[in-house]
């Protein structure tokens, strides 16, 4: 009789127990829910920012050309093939797409490596982490003159690795598309800067690190001459 009138007294706590457990088990569960919809719809809305940020790069319209309406743009229609980059240079790129470049002045494409990357101006670490940079000092596309343009050789500019003489390169600006050909692939160290040397023809200068794949700060520099054809710009 005792134990049947403790297990009446008891049965309203086990039933309250088991409705309070229950409840707290459906406010994790719904709290893990939320989370992760909240996370996956952050994660979706970077991915798209970051897809904008890589695949449309518009031209100001300050920087277009007269009679243009500054309706001029430049695209990369593509997000850069990475098969070849390093693991740290692949994220160094995604850190840069948040960052604001401004307009580039151009677009640099290697037909024969599958290189089409967005030329700015100047050489920061953030600028050769999103595209390859303009040196400080040099010409301009398809000017007279020297343009040296630096890249990353773990990023973008590692599949100058196969380029041979002959191979086109082609810088494009608003005003038109410029084809260069290789004319001198040469190995230097750090200190030659004549390879910078302003030029009468229009020259176009690729530098990056050498060897490739050197473990730690490379000690020379990959130099890649390219000159531009005497049929001018290519509309």
């Amino acid at each position: 009789m005792l134990r049947r009138r403790i297990a009446r007294l008891l049965r309203p706590i086990e039933i309250s127990l088991v409705i309070a457990g229950g409840v707290a088990l459906l406010a994790v569960y719904g709290a893990a829910r939320l989370h992760g919809s909240v996370a996956s719809t952050q994660a979706i809305a970077q991915f798209e920012r970051a897809e904008v940020a890589a695949h449309v790069l518009k031209v100001s319209p300050e920087a277009a050309p007269p009679g243009t309406g500054g309706s001029a743009v430049l695209t990369v229609a593509e997000p850069p093939d990475q098969t070849l980059w390093d693991q740290s240079r692949i994220a160094a790129y995604g850190t840069s797409l948040s960052a604001n470049l401004g307009a580039p002045l151009g677009i640099l494409t290697i037909p024969q490596i599958d290189l089409r990357v967005p030329l700015f101006d100047g050489t920061t670490d953030v600028t050769l982490s999103r595209g390859v940079g303009r040196i400080e000092g040099t010409g301009a596309i398809g000017a007279s003159g020297n343009l040296g343009i630096a890249g990353h050789r773990d990023g973008f500019f590692r599949g100058l690795k196969d380029i041979v003489v002959g191979d086109a390169i082609d810088p494009r600006a608003v005003s038109g598309t410029v084809r260069c050909r290789v004319t001198e692939i040469l190995i230097v160290e750090p200190t030659d800067v004549y390879v910078l040397d302003p030029t009468d023809h229009a020259t176009l200068t690729l530098v990056t690190c050498y060897p490739f794949y050197f473990v730690g700060s490379a000690p020379q520099r990959y130099i890649v001459k390219a000159t531009k054809q005497d049929s001018g710009t290519l509309l």
